[in-house]
């Protein structure tokens, strides 16, 4: 993720914020851009971009999500003529909002909802609603009908076709660490939902039907075995001894659709923390042989760096420094995940097929 500035005084600002605190200016993102920008008012349906050349004549509105419901922070152009931006218009459910717990739940899903439509404008991947394209994105964010989790009221969170359901009991710090435990999970995460449902998403748009069905097969198996049977295995057996071998987690060895929607959300964990640690010019100096040294600065964008192998390079030391700094602090691993070679070549793969289906521009992209 990108540091931002407040473009009215300077101030450091972040990805989330809607208001400087320095200067009090307004602050919103703008998608097309990939910027946060900050604005005064120019009435009740425009604001104007301050400290932008070129850009002081533009005018923007907030989302309705933003101005209404204060769960956003995205602009659209001001003669736009759709209410909300372009990461809440792939909404299709948001929570019931007569319970007042869910306005607070939904803050949070949205919150990294947006963070995932970031990293995937910059990617340049197609991204249409599906209400306008029977091939396009959209969200269920949905509750619980019965709190005893019994199968007929539960709530999955998962994919079909296009759209990607969430429970919003995943928002509860509480329930979703109660449910890592129960499930044996090293890791789990809001934006690790969204990261791996994306990826089943894109495996429908980039992989099926596609030039690159037979190297997917090649490198994560043939996924016409049985989905239901494979899972139902998986969580009566649980994952092989050495998966660690083959797989990004032991979930990813439960179907080959899995494995790439795992390795998928690495990719973009990856990409993101990688960055993060550019912007802030993060500069590593091995103490030990087996680990390499490494330098980021502002100009190593990886969405955009070309060399898988740079990234990797750049990766696996930033790994270990994360993981001993949490654990410093008595957290567990930031990243507690091995990348065997053979899971190297299938993130080499999801970044094959990323590259080759990334679109020029925003336009292209979601409209």
């Amino acid at each position: 993720m990108k540091l931002f500035s407040c473009t009215g005084c300077g101030q450091r600002v972040f990805f989330e914020n809607t208001q400087c605190t320095q200067c009090g200016a307004f602050l919103g993102f703008v998608p097309e851009q990939l910027e946060l920008l900050a604005f005064e008012p120019v009435d009740d349906h425009a604001w104007r971009p301050l400290g932008q050349q070129g850009l002081t004549q533009l005018r923007y509105r907030p989302c309705s999500n933003y101005q209404h419901q204060s769960v956003c922070n995205w602009m659209l152009p001001a003669d736009e003529p759709q209410d909300f931006c372009v990461a809440c218009r792939l909404n299709r459910t948001i929570p019931d909002l007569s319970q007042p717990q869910n306005r607070g739940f939904w803050l949070s899903l949205e919150s990294e909802k947006r963070r995932l439509i970031y990293s995937l404008l910059q990617l340049g991947l197609p991204l249409r609603p599906r209400s306008l394209d029977p091939n396009g994105l959209e969200f269920d964010f949905l509750q619980d009908i019965e709190p005893t989790f019994s199968e007929t009221g539960r709530v999955l969170t998962g994919h079909a076709a296009g759209l990607i359901t969430l429970n919003i009991a995943e928002a509860d710090p509480v329930r979703r660490e109660k449910m890592r435990h129960r499930m044996a999970e090293p890791y789990r995460t809001l934006l690790g939902h969204f990261r791996h449902e994306s990826g089943h998403y894109y495996w429908d748009r980039l992989i099926r039907d596609s030039q690159w069905l037979f190297a997917f097969r090649e490198c994560f198996g043939d996924e016409r075995q049985d989905y239901a049977t494979a899972l139902e295995t998986y969580y009566a057996q649980g994952a092989c001894d050495d998966w660690q071998q083959q797989h990004v987690s032991a979930y990813a060895s439960a179907h080959p659709w899995e494995d790439w929607a795992e390795t998928w959300a690495h990719y973009l964990h990856i990409l993101d923390t990688l960055e993060t640690a550019g912007q802030f010019g993060l500069t590593l100096q091995a103490s030990s042989s087996d680990i390499e040294s490494v330098h980021l600065d502002q100009r190593f964008n990886p969405a955009l760096e070309a060399s898988f192998d740079a990234r990797i390079q750049a990766w696996l030391p930033l790994s270990v420094a994360l993981n001993s700094l949490n654990q410093s602090m008595g957290h567990p691993q930031a990243y507690p995940f091995v990348l065997a070679p053979a899971v190297i070549e299938k993130l080499r793969l999801v970044h094959q097929v990323i590259v080759a289906q990334s679109l020029p521009s925003f336009s292209e992209a979601f409209l």
